[in-house]
């Protein structure tokens, strides 16, 4: 009986041991990489990187400020495409999509999340940047939106089927109509899960590069108009960080510790929503 206990707390050590083992490796890879772009980056992190547009080249200085206002617009103007139609089509899916035509737009969504971005910015580039003769922001929010739609369906799909079935018949037994209730009872109470998966979707595009060079191209100054091609912060961090500048090797360093911290927010404000819910 004693050597019985003896091996079972053993194996359990040891398999303990193994499982800790295995989350450092995991986890490894992710601070190697925090750390190497905190220590690289933090020094040029400065009031001037935030208000200020890239210097020309040979001079110091300079900032990314155009390239944050321009991944602001495009992530926005992506939103108000993206966000109401995944909302909307899970509620659609949920509520009415029982027959070949929810299963295909289920199929459609999984293969979308799944096609590489450089190919839905090749897809934009045929269908914007080529009739309308030139790279703009409306083409980059464009293959940002194609980007975000299925991740908020899919997500908002799920936690719309959490919703307990008894709240939706009670507001029906009340007479409220299928529509209204989809929107005011399901879609309300499945709210936090749904912000959490828009914030999950916006840090995903956030970091997006290929889709932009296709489409929104970049732009060393500031853009004023949407139809003409606008600097992101992704763009930027890929120009400098091939260029032959040190200066510019600096800003990289620095822009992609700003674009990381932003994600790295994201997640945790997804993942601090989720967890809220559940508690």
């Amino acid at each position: 009986m004693l050597r019985s206990i003896t091996l079972r707390r053993t194996a359990n050590l040891s398999a303990t041991l193994l499982m800790g083992g295995a989350t450092l490796l995991v986890l490894l890879p992710l601070i190697i990489i925090f750390y190497h772009i905190v220590k690289m980056g933090i020094s040029s992190i400065s009031l001037d990187f935030f208000t200020q547009i890239p210097k020309p080249t040979g001079e110091a200085g300079g900032g990314m400020a155009n390239g944050i206002a321009g991944s602001a617009i495009m992530i926005g103007m992506a939103s108000l495409v993206g966000l109401p139609i995944g909302i909307f089509g899970a509620v659609y899916l949920t509520e009415y999509g029982t027959g070949k035509l929810a299963t295909a737009i289920r199929f459609c969504a999984d293969v979308l999340s799944g096609i590489p971005s450089i190919i839905t910015g090749m897809v934009a580039y045929s269908m914007l940047v080529v009739p309308l003769k030139g790279f703009s922001a409306l083409a980059g929010s464009f293959a940002l939106s194609l980007i975000m739609i299925p991740i908020v369906l899919r997500t908002t799909e799920e936690q719309l089927k959490m919703v307990p079935a008894t709240l939706r018949e009670a507001s029906l037994a009340l007479g409220v109509p299928l529509w209204r209730t989809s929107i005011k009872v399901t879609l309300r109470s499945a709210l936090t899960g749904v912000i959490t998966g828009v914030l999950l979707a916006i840090a995903r595009v956030a970091g997006e590069t290929a889709p932009l060079l296709f489409t929104a191209l970049g732009n060393q100054f500031w853009s004023k108009k949407l139809t003409e091609p606008m600097a992101a912060l992704p763009l930027q961090i890929f120009n400098f960080a091939i260029s032959p500048y040190e200066d510019w090797h600096r800003l990289a360093w620095a822009g992609a510790l700003v674009l990381v911290v932003l994600m790295f927010g994201l997640s945790l404000a997804a993942r601090w929503l989720g967890r809220s819910k559940h508690s």
